[in-house]
């Protein structure tokens, strides 16, 4: 770390741009990035091919504007991920005050992009954004004094010191992402420390990049120092191994819809080669005929509720109080010195975090083009969190684990087994309803970015640094599989064979000491639970969406027959209650068929 804050941490400024018969190019950089090349070479190293794909992205023609994070591997003798913010914007080419030769194009499409050392994509990203408006506004490209002088000014203001604030979490919003996703979150949070192909999907791109690191924030330490070897990939050798022999894209065949690009060019932005679609290829079936509603009921808990529920005890653990079951977690800062992790070589602190988890080819590319599709199928790449706005990756399924749509926070998982172990027990259940009424109820009490404490951002991540270290302490306990039943134990046995687990467990880690072990939201069943778990598989699951519906029809056909046969209101309203009753009573009848079918879901 002493080494990296003595190296500048802005490498490059660097212009992209579309060309209509060379397609996206880098036009400009500052220095240049090949040592001894004019600023003008849109030259690259072999490891930095995919540059103006990342820059430029996909379908960059439908926005005026947009933001894209993402990673480029390391070049020969460098060790460290490459970190890329980008700011991309159009404009008509008629505005322009120099109108070069070669713009021949209606419009003007360009990105201004950062490449850094550091990890600050929030904070680089609202200063490039500035420097990208004024630069457009100049309506002159060969105007670059001013990319020169944002280069000086980010290499004089940035440093490894914005690590350890709460700057490196700017555009960050966790309390936007638990109103999104809900208790989802926690299954999100699962799916990353099991080391699973999970794909980000949603555009724009902006909305992309922001929910998938703001998921990776909620991990302690993973962004400030856990991403360091996140893009150790190796591009393919030559371009022919991409791409066919490149043709010259007309304005009329850029109309072409996105859905046939497995026919055609990729259309939906600018780019002037033709994908060899070997890997492209839909996969077999509709990407909808075996949705995964697989967030129901545990049966495995209702029996043991049928059993162990102790009216006398129902009031152990009242999601109507408020009370937290536990207490504060600190902050995570001020945690002490950082050290190089023995077995990691990654920056660790006295609790052996941020764990191992984007190492040894686990691949972390907040946006990921087109053009980089073969990696999800790269034997060399055991996994990834990745983020794409083309359909195609959606529906390239069978290369993913897990996809999630942005868009309608939905979580689509394949694997039986794996559902199993993303089951969220009844411990999970307390922890995410906890979270989410504390960031509901305070919805208007947080100032601007939530910026106020309970229900805030930063009391967010100190709630997932608390279960991330309540989980690391109960593993280290003589009674752990005890204490672990807790996380849910498919998932733990799970973990336990992670390369993040393995890393972590080989090393000693004395401050563990002083975390108390056991689920943070343990406790005995209570009838507290069933209402939990009740609400959770109505609002979530689709079978419970569809009994909801009929609860209610059948609600309103009570009141009006009651009505009709001379009932009153309140008689109906009592019919409609036993119904209602009759309709839950019902909900852990198909559940165990789903369950012990998962593929046989609505």
């Amino acid at each position: 770390m002493e080494s990296q804050c003595k190296e500048e941490p802005v490498l490059h400024i660097v212009v992209v741009g579309f060309h209509h018969k060379k397609g996206c190019q880098v036009e400009f950089s500052y220095p240049p990035i090949i040592p001894g090349a004019g600023h003008d070479s849109n030259t690259l190293p072999e490891e930095w091919k995919y540059l103006p794909f990342l820059a430029l992205p996909d379908g960059a023609h439908n926005h005026q504007e947009d933001t894209v994070y993402f990673h480029l591997p390391p070049l020969d003798g460098q060790q460290k991920c490459v970190y890329g913010v980008s700011c991309y914007r159009q404009m008509e080419a008629k505005a322009l005050k120099v109108r070069e030769a070669d713009i021949t194009r209606e419009t003007v499409q360009k990105s201004v992009c950062v490449l850094s050392q550091l990890p600050l994509f929030g904070l680089i990203q609202a200063k490039l954004q500035l420097i990208t408006h004024a630069y457009f506004e100049e309506k002159d490209f060969s105007q670059i004094s001013i990319l020169k002088e944002l280069y000086d000014h980010m290499n004089r203001s940035l440093s490894c010191t914005a690590l350890e604030g709460s700057q490196i979490y700017l555009g960050l919003s966790a309390r936007d992402l638990i109103l999104h996703f809900k208790h989802k979150v926690l299954i999100l949070f699962k799916l990353i420390l099991l080391e699973k192909k999970i794909l980000f999907y949603v555009t724009p791109v902006k909305r992309l990049v922001e929910t998938l690191m703001t998921v990776l924030s909620l991990f302690p330490g993973i962004i400030e120092h856990g991403l360091a070897d996140s893009s150790h990939y190796q591009p393919r050798r030559s371009i022919s191994e991409d791409f066919s022999s490149p043709e010259i894209i007309s304005a009329d065949e850029e109309s072409l819809s996105m859905h046939d690009v497995s026919d055609q060019p990729d259309q939906s932005k600018p780019c002037n080669t033709t994908l060899d679609t070997h890997y492209l290829q839909p996969h077999a079936g509709s990407l909808l005929d075996s949705e995964c509603e697989w967030e129901t009921l545990e049966p495995h808990v209702m029996d043991e509720m049928e059993g162990k529920v102790d009216v006398a005890h129902s009031n152990m653990f009242d999601t109507d109080s408020g009370l937290p079951i536990t207490v504060q977690p600190q902050s995570a800062t001020g945690q002490g010195m950082l050290t190089s992790g023995l077995v990691s070589g990654l920056q660790e602190d006295q609790y052996g975090l941020p764990l191992a988890i984007f190492t040894k080819g686990y691949l972390c590319m907040p946006y990921m083009a087109l053009q980089q599709h073969h990696l999800l199928s790269d034997i060399s790449v055991r996994g990834f969190v990745a983020g794409a706005t083309n359909i195609l990756f959606r529906q390239q399924r069978h290369l993913s684990d897990a996809i999630v749509d942005v868009d309608e926070a939905r979580i689509q998982i394949h694997d039986p087994e794996l559902r199993k172990m993303l089951y969220l027990s009844t411990a999970d259940l307390r922890f995410a309803d906890y979270l989410v009424k504390h960031v509901t109820e305070n919805k208007e009490d947080v100032f601007l970015d939530g910026t106020g404490w309970e229900g805030g951002d930063e009391w967010i991540r100190a709630q997932f640094g608390l279960y991330i270290h309540s989980l690391l302490s109960s593993a280290l306990q003589q009674d752990h599989e005890r204490l672990l039943a807790d996380y849910g134990t498919a998932f733990t046995s799970a973990w336990k064979i992670t390369h993040n687990y393995r890393v972590w467990i080989s090393n000693k880690h004395p401050a563990m000491a002083s975390i108390t072990p056991g689920h943070p939201f343990q406790g005995q069943y209570s009838v507290a639970d069933v209402k939990i778990r009740l609400s959770h598989s109505m609002q979530n699951s689709e079978r419970g969406k569809k009994i909801g519906n009929a609860v209610m029809s059948t609600s309103r056909s009570v009141v009006q027959t009651g009505k009709a046969v001379g009932q009153s209101v309140g008689g109906a309203l009592t019919v409609a209650k036993s119904a209602m009753s009759s309709w839950f009573s019902m909900l852990a009848q198909p559940t165990a068929a789903v369950s012990a079918s998962p593929q046989s879901a609505d």
